[in-house]
């Protein structure tokens, strides 16, 4: 009995190991806010260490950040609004009447996947829905005293709660703007009516919407969800 005792002990010891690591190596946490959907929503942006800073700025289905956002330097479109090479459901939007069937970004285009791992994404259009629909949301100006302003989505389920900061975007200058002002939360869904455009989470002071739009092209930030 003592040496299948000792085995079942050492066996034990390694399966909880690698759980330990495995759950550790992924490094970054996340909130149970109740939702239906079971979807568990991370403490900050891609590029933050914590939930106040701004984090980093991707351009729609780009996995890294660089130093110029306008439609020349946008990795699907060959120069312009109306010659995008991937994600295009018109062929009056796409380069040389291009057309594809992808509506959500592939994982290799979404920045959440492939910075994190294989266990987040970038929320689509219909999960920003349900955060709105299953959470109240604050504006602040000085979240948690550090000065920082943007919204606090709080569960009404299990009042849990997440912070995103108003961290502007980045457009054609190659700055960020509007940081304090605006947030602008990147979707992985595709936006079917225009697809130069892609939807978003945007809030300022007095308003909230998970249904607007922007042009792929715009560095704007990007707060995971667990699979």
């Amino acid at each position: 009995m003592k040496p299948k005792f000792l085995t079942l002990i050492l066996l034990l010891t390694s399966l909880l190991w690698h759980t330990v690591t495995a759950s550790a190596q992924q490094g970054h946490d996340y909130v149970d806010l109740g939702l239906p959907s079971g979807t568990l929503w991370a403490t900050c942006n891609i590029g933050a260490e914590n939930p106040w800073q701004p984090g980093d700025y991707f351009a729609w289905g780009e996995t890294s950040t660089k130093a110029q956002y306008d439609w020349s330097f946008y990795q699907y479109a060959d120069g312009n609004y109306d010659k995008l090479i991937k994600y295009c459901n018109k062929s009056t939007y796409g380069n040389d009447g291009y057309t594809d069937r992808l509506r959500v970004l592939e994982d290799a285009d979404d920045a959440a996947n492939a910075i994190w791992g294989t266990e987040w994404h970038i929320p689509t259009a219909a999960q920003y829905k349900e955060l709105m629909d299953n959470c109240t949301n604050e504006w602040t100006v000085n979240y948690k005293g550090k000065g920082v302003a943007g919204r606090i989505f709080k569960s009404k389920k299990n009042d849990n709660e997440i912070f995103l900061p108003a961290a502007g975007f980045v457009g054609d200058n190659g700055t960020p703007t509007r940081i304090g002002n605006y947030g602008f939360y990147w979707s992985s869904s595709l936006c079917t009516d225009n697809p130069s455009n892609a939807p978003l989470l945007y809030f300022h002071s007095g308003y909230t919407s998970p249904l607007s739009n922007s042009f792929r092209y715009y560095g704007q930030s990007v707060r995971p969800v667990r699979r």
